[in-house]
């Protein structure tokens, strides 16, 4: 992820000192944790609300950042499946209300 700052490289105190100008035009670079209406992010980026993306999101999972892709034996992976756990859970309270999550 990259920010975009009007200035970038140009902060108002010391606190900010984890920010510096990143090495692609016009972005900054954050060395540390980034929290959007939280003060405690326990991520490197957390969000707590909606977030809009105008443009595309690449995920380890995403086909274009892949090659070789083929078809799998199918009764091996269904043996594997039957292998793992599967869980249930509740959210803890503390954490639905702060994210927002109604139905724990």
């Amino acid at each position: 992820f990259f920010f975009q700052a009007s200035n970038p490289g140009q902060f108002e105190n010391d606190s900010d000192a984890l920010w510096q100008r990143g090495h692609v035009p016009e972005t900054i670079v954050c060395h540390g944790r980034v929290g959007i209406n939280t003060d405690a992010p326990d991520e490197a980026l957390v969000v707590c609300g909606n977030a809009k993306v105008m443009g595309r999101v690449m995920h380890p999972s995403d086909s274009r950042a892949k090659q070789n892709i083929r078809e799998v034996d199918t009764n091996e992976q269904l043996r594997r499946i039957t292998q793992m756990r599967l869980v249930e859970y509740d959210y803890k309270p503390e954490f639905a209300s702060v994210m927002g999550i109604k139905n724990t």
